[in-house]
């Protein structure tokens, strides 16, 4: 299973459902290696399965499992797979055209510029495991956890993330061909890239026993550290040399290439992602801290009474509203550390601590949720990541509200990458948040957000026309509190004259002796006797 060894044999390809540019393979007759996604924003990472943080000590907590269910076909039917070649194909399907065009990548160091494309962000400090399906070898479903720091971890978490990949899927779907490794780490101090290398080799040998006791192959494995990569399948120094090969230079690889014309977006690495919503220290942190111990000396009480409780909710919503109509107000612009240092600016620290406090009642998050699309969704995922911040000192499980409403601003416009990393910052806070979880599984089984998007639409029309409805006068109120009054006897209909006295008229006359006019008729009557209905 050398993909070093011989160039002929067949290759890999990525495929995705997003525009591709018209590049077609140099090597018709080699096979291709596909990667189907169903994500609008041309997010290649929605499909990869985010695990909590490689602190955690218990290894069964490490693995998170993605279910490729899509109605695209996310995960094709697994056949042999033959060794692949130095060419390394990634096709996307056009959405209209039924051919499928194909981007060619050559060798291991394209398919190692390819895995932030494949993500949607650089996976720093990272096991990724990516399934090949098929005959041509589809990309499939992908798992990424966090190296553990523990070496003694290694092997249960090498067994319990090959059965996650391998086993993910329908219950009737095939496993994968065969699977690539990648090992991602930057060397500590003192450190050079190619100790790292050495370093994780047993666990990428590991990883390597693993998939092998379960049928299937890694096809390559990659350590990729300082700017440079290493292949642990292929021994031949010509084309990989102890040193290392260097990566290809930012933008101007194929898959580079193929990323610009579909509009896809590498967000960074993930250390930078998880700084976002990560809680002050120093200084600012104990002044929010004391905020928030102010704070709660005044809500706690009114939250846990049933009026009070009402009416703190109703402020909790009012001030998020205010706050985000704030943030629309004044957009920021620059990296993401000054946009956040501005988010952070437009806030106080008492504003900050009441909302972090409200949020905690499930029923105002759940109000809170609804602010997910349209002109609202950037300057809400704003406030939300802001108030994550503001979770200082001893409240930092309160960031576990924020952060999942973060998470869910993120899946609803289509942003599966920091919706990921979000809702595992937040299951690390709190493994048992129900809210987490639910959306955590949603997004790997590849459901829609819409649903829940027309079910948080209809609760918010519900919400407005209870709060527009006039409100009852206080006579009524005090009558509906009570008992129910007794409804006064019906006023008897006024005496009309017998058939035998009433004055009759031929059929359809319209004269005088034809119908009688009383007053009630006459005030019926519009101008000039119209008795049309207005």
């Amino acid at each position: 299973m050398n993909p070093h060894s011989d160039p002929s044999k067949h290759g890999i390809d990525s495929n995705s459902t997003e525009n591709a540019p018209p590049v077609s393979p140099t090597d018709p007759a080699s096979a291709s290696v596909n990667s189907t996604h169903s994500h609008s924003d041309s997010d290649s990472a929605n499909n990869d399965a985010s695990a909590n943080n490689a602190e955690r000590k218990d290894p069964a907590n490490l693995t998170e499992k993605t279910a490729h269910s899509t109605p695209a076909g996310q995960s094709d039917s697994a056949q042999n797979s033959a060794p692949a070649s130095q060419s390394f194909t990634a096709a996307h399907t056009e959405a209209a055209p039924p051919a499928e065009t194909q981007v060619t990548l050559r060798g291991p160091a394209e398919l190692a510029d390819a895995l932030p494309y494949l993500m949607g962000f650089y996976p720093d400090d990272s096991i990724v495991m990516v399934a090949l399906h098929g005959e041509r070898g589809r990309f499939g479903g992908r798992v990424r956890l966090g190296i553990p720091a523990d070496t003694a971890q290694w092997p249960d978490v090498a067994d319990q993330l090959a059965d996650c990949l391998i086993s993910a899927g329908p219950d009737d779907a095939a496993p994968p061909a065969a699977i690539i490794v990648y090992l991602c780490q930057e060397p500590a101090p003192g450190e050079t890239g190619r100790d790292v290398k050495d370093r994780l080799r047993p666990l990428a040998q590991r990883l390597r026993t693993a998939c092998g006791a379960l049928d299937v192959p890694v096809l390559e494995a990659l350590c990729l550290s300082n700017g440079r990569f290493w292949s642990y399948c292929c021994p031949d120094f010509r084309c990989c040399p102890a040193e290392g090969t260097p990566m290809v230079m930012p933008g101007t690889s194929v898959m580079a290439a193929a990323a610009a014309y579909a509009g896809m977006q590498v967000r960074g690495s993930l250390k930078e992602m998880e700084a976002r919503l990560k809680p002050r220290t120093g200084r600012r942190g104990a002044e929010q801290e004391k905020a928030l111990d102010k704070a709660a000396g005044a809500l706690v009480p009114r939250m846990l009474g049933n009026e009070s409780a009402l009416a703190v909710r109703r402020a909790t919503l009012d001030l998020a509203e205010a706050m985000i109509h704030r943030f629309r107000q004044d957009t920021p612009s620059g990296s993401n550390r000054a946009r956040d240092a501005c988010d952070d600016a437009l806030i106080t620290d008492a504003e900050a601590a009441d909302l972090i406090l409200g949020l905690q009642d499930r029923c105002t998050r759940d109000r809170a949720a609804e602010w997910m699309d349209g002109s609202a969704a950037a300057p809400a995922l704003r406030l939300w990541r802001a108030l994550a911040r503001r979770c200082a000192g001893g409240y930092a499980e309160h960031a576990v509200a924020p952060v999942t409403l973060a998470a869910w601003v993120c899946w609803s416009t289509e942003d599966g990458p920091s919706a990921r990393i979000a809702l595992s910052h937040a299951l690390s806070l709190d493994p048992e948040y129900t809210f987490a979880q639910l959306l955590h599984r949603a997004i790997n089984e590849g459901l829609d957000p819409e649903p829940l998007r027309r079910c948080l639409r209809e609760q918010r029309r519900e919400a407005m026309g209870e709060e527009n409805a006039p409100a009852p006068a206080a006579g009524t109120q005090s009558a509906l509190a009570g008992k129910e009054t007794p409804r006064s006897p019906k006023r008897p209909d006024p005496a009309r004259p017998e058939a035998a006295t009433r004055p009759r008229g031929p059929r359809g006359a319209t004269g005088p002796g034809g119908r009688t006019t009383d007053r009630r008729t006459r005030r019926r009557a519009g101008r000039d006797d119209d008795r049309s209905r207005r």
